[in-house]
């Protein structure tokens, strides 16, 4: 008996500091304050967004305080939130008293979401200009547009689909806050018209900032953004991640992550680039990227994203391919060929002819061969 006490014993001092420690669990999140006072334009939206933010809280055990008192911006008060959302607020919405108890609040490691018109808020407080990652510049009409997933191991993304296509206001900003902020998400530019950021366009990022938290999107302008599953999940995941209740690397991270497809040609290990819409083989990195659409009858076209137009075999492929076409037609179409090496090559429609790297890409892609050499091989190559 004494021998099976002393091995128990044994067994238990191992477990207790033999052990590796388990990690500290994040606090729970109890209770989230929504603003949305405006003292500018007022989306009709804002109603749909706090029943939004309250089933939220119901569904996933948070208490949601909704206002549109500034009053309501005390040090005292605002301590017993984890985060405040600034849901589509509009102009100059607290005096100086409230912007410095927010401050304090967020320095003492408060969070905050904004939504949408959040980033048309507050244009001369610099602490909210940092805060909400970058001011508001201008809008296209309300369109379709497909939305690119760059972190997908954040909580309020990870369940969405790379490419994410949805309607909505799409928000061009003063500055692009990529250098500042871990970008969530980025709109294709060349997926709708209107865009302004020349191709890197975040709409979605997360912060550490001065102590707190911060997390924001630009989506949000339609009432039936509320009702999406997809949106009101990741506004879910935006606001457990400002109120502390769940982690996320939000260090910033540089460059934009490419997405789509690039063609490096196998000639001269260059990529093709479409610099003033001509393609040609003469690029050392991968920036420039396409969609590779397939069409019936197994062919395909290829749409440039940094403006989503078509490449086209120029006068039935007598010259360079050019990237300039806004629908697709015969001149757009092409097969695409996979070789035995592991290179493709395409065949233009309108000819029957080959795209070639010209002169080992020291001249545009020409689709002018009737068989498949080396100068006719690409790789596609979609990873950064």
């Amino acid at each position: 008996m004494l021998r099976r006490l002393t091995t128990m014993l044994c067994v238990l001092v191992l477990l207790l500091i033999g052990a590796p420690a388990l990690p500290a669990s994040a606090a729970p999140l109890t209770k989230v304050l929504v603003f949305s006072k405006t003292a500018g334009f007022r989306h009709d939206a804002i109603p749909a967004g706090i029943a939004a933010i309250q089933r939220l809280g119901a569904e996933n055990g948070f208490a949601v305080t909704a206002t549109e008192d500034a009053a309501q911006f005390t040090s005292v008060n605002l301590v017993q939130y984890q985060a405040v959302v600034f849901l589509s607020t509009t102009g100059d919405v607290l005096d100086a008293n409230q912007q410095a108890a927010f401050q304090s609040y967020i320095a003492a490691g408060g969070g905050y979401v904004g939504v949408h018109a959040a980033a048309d808020t507050e244009y001369d407080w610099p602490f909210y200009g940092g805060l909400v990652g970058a001011y508001f510049s201008s809008h296209p009409a309300i369109q379709q547009a497909t939305v690119r997933v760059e972190d997908a191991t954040n909580p309020a993304t990870a369940h969405l689909p790379a490419a994410w296509t949805r309607t909505d206001e799409w928000y061009n900003y003063r500055a692009n806050p990529r250098p500042a902020v871990r970008v969530l998400l980025s709109l294709d530019e060349g997926t709708y018209s209107g865009g302004t950021m020349a191709g890197d366009h975040p709409i979605t990022w997360c912060q550490n900032y001065n102590g707190g938290r911060a997390f924001y999107t630009g989506l949000g302008h339609t009432p039936e953004s509320y009702a999406d599953p997809n949106f009101t999940r990741m506004l879910l995941g935006g606001i457990q991640f400002a109120g502390g209740a769940v982690s996320a690397d939000c260090t910033p991270r540089g460059n934009p992550q490419p997405t789509g497809t690039a063609l490096r040609s196998r000639a001269n290990n260059k990529f093709v680039s479409a610099a003033g819409g001509t393609l040609i083989a003469n690029a050392t990195t991968s920036t420039d990227r396409f969609d590779v659409v397939t069409l019936t009858g197994g062919t395909v076209a290829l749409r440039y994203r940094a403006t989503g137009l078509y490449v086209c075999a120029e006068n039935a492929g007598n010259n360079a391919l050019v990237a300039n076409r806004t629908a697709v037609g015969s001149w757009e179409t092409f097969t695409l060929i996979r070789n035995g090496d592991g290179t493709v090559s395409l065949r233009a429609g309108v000819n029957n002819r080959y795209v070639a790297a010209e002169n080992a890409g020291a001249a545009p892609l020409i689709a002018n061969r009737t068989a498949i050499g080396l100068w006719e091989k690409f790789d596609l190559v979609t990873g950064a």
